[in-house]
């Protein structure tokens, strides 16, 4: 269930010596006495909060949104790994520091502690949960095994190729920086190309106007020096993929060109799933309660263009999208046609106390899928993989298979 941010309902999960800190480290509130002042009761807070002017108001209330966002077990596990990696050096203090916010009694003390007291850990940690919650990356394989560049010239050569093919294709792009963070075994960069000027429509003190302002759009690289793999997700035009794969190349991997991607190479291999027997293979103990399929769409192996379709209301009967599958058959060969999309639905316990969470699973040929890369989307790949939908290698023996088209 999807959480919403009201400043009264925040005041009332944050501790008020929590609330203290924050507003009198601010040279606010100083007069208030936080200490008599009732947990979950900020009746008296909230009405000083509402008289702040509203530029005041408007900069805290942007990071009670973040410091809102992190408190869950998503964001919790970001601020983790992002101090597992400033304190590389020092293990015995990443140990002190997880068991202190391990032991307090809920996320949102955890975050607003790590906001107040780790400040450094902040901006790295809210990058990682961002880029959790997002869909539709794009990864590309076979890239070599070359050690990430992170060093100032190679962050600022990959800036510069953002900007000038933004500014160049698009007439956008004018500024752009480059945030790199390590996490594990991966390498972040997070890139923002300045936008299209834009005009919104907000009350200033009162006023009710339109102000033109320069958003920034976002670029995320995920790069695996073990897979020799890069994840990218950008939302724009198609045609950028590979220039944005071939900049993150030249830029921090050093490498003359974009080393070859074949047609051929597929990701997921969608085929097993045009069987009713299939099933998949989630992992004991991963929560997944049940995996249907409620779409299929066909693409034919002769004429590009040409497809099918076949979608079902599987909430009832789980193969419904296979009885119409039978039918369609019936009137057409479909061994002419190649399964290039499938959607599924899938069941996962997250709480033992709630009821099943219900994840609706894209699947594109030949390599994009709706997943993010939180922990339900991870454990969910992980079926996947197991079930050998989304193989490590493709097997030569594939190649007649490769749809006209995906």
């Amino acid at each position: 269930m999807a959480r919403h941010y009201f400043s009264k309902d925040f005041f009332r999960q944050i501790p008020n010596a929590l609330l203290a800190r924050y507003f009198q480290g601010r040279g606010l509130f100083v007069d208030m006495d936080f200490s008599t002042m009732k947990e979950t009761k900020p009746d008296e807070l909230f009405a000083a909060w509402l008289i702040l002017p509203d530029d005041l108001r408007n900069g805290m209330d942007a990071e009670f949104r973040d410091i809102f966002d992190m408190s869950c077990e998503k964001g919790f596990r970001a601020i983790i790994d992002e101090a597992s990696w400033q304190l590389r050096e020092t293990p015995d203090a990443l140990t002190s520091f997880v068991e202190m916010l391990s032991a307090l009694p809920n996320h949102y003390e955890r975050a607003m502690n790590t906001f107040l007291d780790y400040n450094t850990f902040w901006r790295g940690a809210t990058r990682f949960y961002h880029a959790d919650t997002l869909p539709y990356w794009r990864k590309r394989k076979n890239l070599s095994h070359q050690t990430a560049a992170v060093d100032e010239a190679s962050i600022h050569q990959l800036a510069e190729l953002v900007r000038n093919y933004f500014h160049h294709t698009e007439g956008r792009g004018k500024n752009c920086v480059v945030e790199p963070f390590c996490r594990g075994d991966l390498d972040y960069f997070f890139a923002y190309p300045e936008d299209y000027s834009q005009q919104s429509i907000e009350w200033v003190n009162g006023e009710f106007d339109r102000r033109p302002h320069n958003p920034a759009f976002e670029v995320i690289y995920v790069y695996s020096k073990t897979e020799g793999s890069l994840d990218l997700n950008f939302r724009g035009s198609h045609k950028a993929i590979e220039p944005l794969q071939g900049m993150f190349t030249t830029a921090i991997l050093k490498l003359e060109e974009l080393p070859p991607d074949p047609k051929d190479a597929r990701i997921y291999d969608l085929a097993p799933l045009l069987q009713k027997s299939f099933n998949f293979l989630p992992a004991v103990g991963s929560g997944i309660e049940n995996v249907t399929v409620k779409k299929l769409r066909l693409s034919s192996r002769m004429k590009k263009g040409d497809r099918i379709t076949l979608e079902a209301d599987a909430s009832e009967n789980p193969d419904a999208v296979y009885d119409l599958l039978d039918q369609v058959r019936k009137s057409m060969p479909l061994n002419m046609y190649n399964v290039t999309q499938v959607e599924l639905a899938a069941s996962i316990v997250v709480d033992a106390d709630k009821p099943a969470k219900r994840v609706t699973i894209r699947i594109t040929h030949p390599n994009s899928c709706s997943l993010k890369y939180d922990e339900i989307g991870l454990k969910l790949r992980d079926m996947l993989e197991a079930s050998g939908i989304e193989p490590k290698e493709l097997e030569e023996s594939a190649e007649a298979l490769v749809p006209v088209e995906a």
